[in-house]
């Protein structure tokens, strides 16, 4: 989302189906600031769809969700664009969600949620790619470079660094969530995260990588 903020062309939204999600979940009890959220933004999730089909400043719009936040939506809304399906190995993805919210499930993740979105979409023919963060960190100007050409937009070296500190986009969780990407003007070179893993993630862990392993051979 930060990247795709520093083009001209481009309006940003940051999980605008997460009021949606808590809303209509037991998540808003472990999630934080849940019902300031809550109070905050639009939970009607058919609402919310047609915002996003709807007319939006500039030419390109783009929309940071998360695929458990989909819920029970009719998907077909997602032919009217192109969907970047953006993956991380769960050795790392469960111990950073683990960090804010202790003992995640299934549900939390997305892992099973991003799985059957892949597969509805190649049931349906809807346009889709499949990127894994790692590697995007790996080169992050060739995998931009090709990213940009599937969407059919021109690529802007722009899209490689930005100003440390939050965005006006941000969502009132990233307090919580994304004191990083705050800290960082850009992509950093990858990393593997070598801290212990939790040995209450292992059995998640276990269920979350074939998941992952089907997402990777449809990556880029």
């Amino acid at each position: 989302m930060y990247s795709f903020a520093q083009r001209a062309d481009t309006q940003v939204y940051d999980e605008p189906l997460y009021g949606y999600y808590l809303r209509n979940t037991p998540a808003s009890e472990y999630h934080p600031s849940a019902y300031k959220i809550i109070e905050a933004m639009e939970c009607n999730g058919e609402k919310v769809v047609k915002m996003m089909l709807g007319e939006h400043p500039k030419s390109v719009a783009f929309f940071k969700n998360m695929t458990h936040h989909l819920l029970d939506l009719d998907k077909q809304f997602l032919r009217q664009g192109v969907n970047i399906l953006l993956t991380r190995h769960p050795r790392e993805m469960l111990a950073s969600y683990h960090r804010v919210i202790p003992n995640p499930r299934m549900k939390d993740v997305g892992y099973q949620e991003h799985v059957a979105l892949l597969k509805f979409m190649q049931s349906q023919n809807i346009p889709f790619v499949v990127l894994e963060s790692s590697e995007v960190l790996k080169n992050p100007k060739e995998k931009l470079q090709w990213l940009c050409l599937q969407l059919d937009i021109p690529f802007d070296e722009a899209m490689l660094s930005w100003p440390k500190g939050p965005r006006q986009e941000d969502g009132l969780w990233a307090p919580h969530w994304y004191s990083a990407i705050h800290q960082s003007t850009g992509f950093k070179p990858y990393q593997a995260d070598k801290r212990t893993f939790p040995k209450e993630l292992h059995a998640l862990y276990e269920q979350c990588l074939p998941l992952y392993h089907t997402l990777l051979q449809n990556a880029h």
